[in-house]
């Protein structure tokens, strides 16, 4: 019996490789979108309140 050539397709039809694919360009859209919001999630909300008490507590 000769093995059949692997096809990359699920149970349902569906082509893994091409999935794979789509889902890395999606993610490497995703990573150039949020280059802008970087900054943002990297800044702590909590420590950024404090300095600004104290900052308006020597204003006063």
């Amino acid at each position: 019996m000769a093995k059949q050539p692997k096809q990359n397709k699920t149970a349902a039809g569906t082509n893994a490789k091409e999935v794979k694919q789509q889902n890395q360009q999606a993610a490497q859209k995703q990573n150039q979108q949020q280059y802008g919001t970087e900054a943002a999630s990297q800044t702590d909300a909590q420590q950024v309140r404090e300095q600004n008490q104290k900052s308006q507590a020597k204003k006063k």
